[in-house]
């Protein structure tokens, strides 16, 4: 009988001691599960800022119309839409005039809010292509 209620009592106390691992291993748990959400959704960020930069860019190198840039600016918008609410002026595009030959790039670079709110990071996104086509 005494063997039996000192197993019961270890059992107890291991059940305790497991809750109170369980709880401090839960936050390190959660914190990283929410670090590789917001590293993902930023990695997601990026890869849509290169896509539309290369959509500006394109427009700038093969694009005929007297405004080229603003046409460049307004395909960047657009391809980034609507997971990224791009401005103008958040658009680079160099250099504005663009002869047959010479390279042009866009360069589009946003501040991105980390999951949580705990700061901000510039992302980049960059096309060059020669001009002309």
């Amino acid at each position: 009988m005494h063997a039996h209620r000192c197993r019961a009592l270890r059992e107890a106390r291991d059940r305790g001691a497991v809750a109170v691992e369980f709880a401090i291993v839960l936050p390190v748990l959660v914190a990283l599960t929410l670090g590789i959400l917001a590293f993902g959704y930023a990695l997601h960020i990026q890869s849509m800022l290169d896509g539309a930069a290369r959509e500006g860019v394109r427009i700038a190198a093969i694009s005929t119309l007297p405004d080229r840039a603003a046409a460049a600016r307004e395909a960047a918008i657009a391809a980034a839409a609507p997971t990224i609410a791009l401005q103008p002026s958040d658009i680079a595009i160099s250099p504005i005039t663009c002869l047959i030959g010479d390279r042009v790039t866009v360069t589009i670079r946003v501040d991105h809010q980390l999951l949580g709110g705990l700061g901000a990071i510039e992302l980049t996104g960059r096309g060059t292509m020669r001009c002309g086509g």
